[in-house]
């Protein structure tokens, strides 16, 4: 099983009424629950650990797992509410404005942190669960628990404007992209984090740190993936963008559920990628990142979509 940590949370999503009125859509997301359901559909074992709310916008991100075949039975329960992020786009890129005070997942402590058993082989974080606390020093510590035992994934997804303690914030993601197998950044999340400069001396200076693959998305650009040997680029699907909403975690759900079927998602598996191992699983994410920027929200495609 891939267990995903982190935050599950309602997408305010902008619509217009018939009346032509701005008005606003209740999704379930986050970028960590959008990748648990991606790689549900994608057919991998697929597990969700977050702070779940029993209220009626927590039934609705429970359900939604459920219909992808997440398993969140390990997920903390309580009554607190649930997160809510109002969304708006321009030019089909979206920014988001998070209302996150005392809330189920925000409030996740490392007393709620599981036994986990036997059948989880990687875990994934990231996501603005790791910018507040007490949630980010729960997920932190769960990350350190477990990094010597399973593999690991990051996936900073880097929100500015959600970030208060920069300086607490930075040291954290270097703490835990340091024991981390799997780093995957975006281009300016890799800038944020490391400057202006060459984006794949950045990204060989970032895997020198710990990780054994640093993925660097660049949108329509590709994605390109540093591992032992030499870089390896694949180019991002042709396909008209309706939002990109969901595609970085989308595409991070392709690269572990091609890792797992091919047998390479254990630890020293991970640190002796070929290249074929590495464009295979750049190719899915590509692909089914592709299918999700084409529709509105983060819908990612199951697997036969791809087909």
């Amino acid at each position: 099983m891939i267990l995903c940590a982190g935050e599950a949370l309602i997408d305010m999503l902008p619509r217009e009424t018939r009346e032509g009125d701005a008005a606003f859509r209740p999704v379930a997301g986050g970028a960590v629950f959008n990748t648990a359901i991606a790689l549900g559909r994608l057919g991998a074992p697929t597990g969700f650990f977050s702070g779940l709310s029993t209220d009626l916008f927590g039934q609705v991100l429970t359900d939604a797992l459920e219909a992808s075949n997440v398993d969140a039975s390990l997920s903390a329960r309580s009554d607190r509410p649930t997160t809510l992020a109002f969304v708006t786009l321009k030019d089909g890129h979206a920014s988001y404005a998070f209302y996150d005070e005392n809330t189920a997942g925000r409030m996740l402590s490392e007393a709620d942190l599981p036994a986990l058993p036997d059948s989880v082989e990687a875990l994934f974080f990231g996501g603005i669960s790791l910018v507040v606390e007490p949630c980010a020093a729960a997920y932190e510590a769960l990350l350190a628990r477990e990094a010597e035992r399973r593999v690991i994934m990051v996936d900073p997804n880097v929100r500015q404007g959600f970030i208060r303690d920069e300086a607490a914030y930075r040291a954290r993601i270097d703490r835990m992209l340091a024991q981390a197998d799997i780093v995957k950044v975006s281009d300016e999340d890799l800038r944020w984090l490391d400057g202006e400069g060459d984006l794949a001396e950045q990204a060989q200076r970032m895997r020198s740190r710990g990780p054994s693959l640093v993925c660097v998305t660049q949108g329509a650009e590709g994605v390109t993936g540093y591992g032992a040997g030499d870089p390896v680029f694949v180019e991002a699907r042709k396909t008209t963008v309706v939002d990109t909403v969901g595609a970085g975690d989308t595409f991070n759900a392709g690269v572990l559920a091609e890792l797992h079927a091919r047998g390479r998602l254990t630890r020293k598996a991970v640190r002796s990628l070929t290249p074929e191992d590495i464009a295979a699983a750049l190719s899915l994410g590509a692909r089914a990142a592709a299918v999700t920027v084409s529709r509105a929200g983060a819908n990612p495609p199951t697997r036969s979509e791809l087909g």
